[in-house]
């Protein structure tokens, strides 16, 4: 019986490698995520892994879950929010944290999911908390691993991004694009990234490697391509870039936990691309195509029973 610790595993990412994972015979999966009503869901989902509830940027009994882990999964992740030091306790302090865990254990393997942001000309709290969280991975020599560095992800149980921009369609009667809509995008799909992530886990991968999608696109043909999947209400229309910061910036005045705010808009118009490796031939998985993922992400029936309630 091997035992793998996931931590952020109530999210998008830790969502999606679980419903794969939870397939391979002779696994424990153990589940750490601090958001109870995600958490919730995962327990709901998938009742025969172990679910803790707990901050791991604070040390507690959940330190205790990783005696004995021969894999960890280190993907938990503060990326949209207000508050700066939110972004500090995810992102670093709870870092710090797990890698303790796994050295007190001696855990003899882990993935660590990064970001494209380490590379990018965008200044916010998730890009300096993932450059952060980043460099101290690569103090961390005593533990074999490797570094993944996805960018921009859609798919299942995305809240904050596409996923989040899909349902808005469905809400509104007119559905904006700031400017013309043409900033690059690398949208990569979570299911080949979770593909990704478990062919590291089996083959126990070291290295850091730059994970984006192979299709460079445009920040507003990717609104289209989800439109005329869905087929929403919603007319798009295209309106000032300085007109939407403005809305995005009294949303986040009345809203606690906005979904998009304007320092991700200044990231999104960034003109700047990730570099594309044949991570299809490293990893071993097969590359979903752009529009047929759109497709697996929102028009199997099950996406309305579940991930809208997400």
């Amino acid at each position: 019986m091997q035992k793998i610790v996931i931590t952020g595993a109530a999210g998008l990412v830790g969502q999606n490698v679980i419903a794969r994972l939870k397939t391979q015979p002779g696994l424990k999966i153990v589940g750490i995520d601090k958001h109870p009503s995600n958490t919730a869901l995962l327990r709901r989902l998938h009742p025969e892994i172990e679910v803790i509830e707990a901050d791991l940027a604070v040390e507690g009994p959940w330190m205790d879950a990783f005696e004995g882990a021969d894999t960890v999964l280190l993907n938990q992740a503060q990326i949209g929010g207000l508050i700066e030091q939110e972004f500090t306790d995810n992102n670093v302090i709870a870092t710090e944290k797990i890698v303790a865990a796994m050295r007190r254990h001696g855990t003899p393997y882990f993935v660590h999911i990064s970001s494209s942001v380490v590379n990018s000309k965008a200044d916010d709290f998730y890009t300096r908390s993932k450059s952060t969280q980043e460099r101290f991975i690569d103090t961390v020599t005593d533990i074999p691993h490797v570094v993944l560095r996805p960018t921009l992800m859609f798919g299942w149980f995305d809240r904050k991004h596409l996923g989040w921009l899909r349902r808005f369609m469905d809400r509104v009667p007119v559905f904006p694009i700031p400017g013309d809509g043409k900033f690059i995008r690398q949208p990569l799909y979570v299911g080949d990234f979770a593909s990704i992530i478990i062919s590291s886990l089996n083959s126990k991968q070291t290295g850091t490697y730059d994970i984006s999608g192979l299709e460079q696109t445009y920040y507003g043909d990717v609104i289209r391509l989800i439109h005329d999947t869905v087929k929403p209400k919603a007319r798009i229309v295209h309106i000032p870039y300085q007109l939407f910061w403005w809305l995005l910036f009294i949303y986040g005045k009345v809203s606690a936990k906005p979904p998009f705010t304007t320092s991700q808009l200044e990231a999104l118009v960034i003109p700047e691309t990730f570099a594309v490796i044949d991570w299809p031939a490293i990893f071993n998985v097969q590359a979903t195509p752009l529009k047929d993922a759109i497709a697996e992400s929102y028009l199997d029936p099950r996406y309305s029973k579940i991930v809208l309630d997400f």
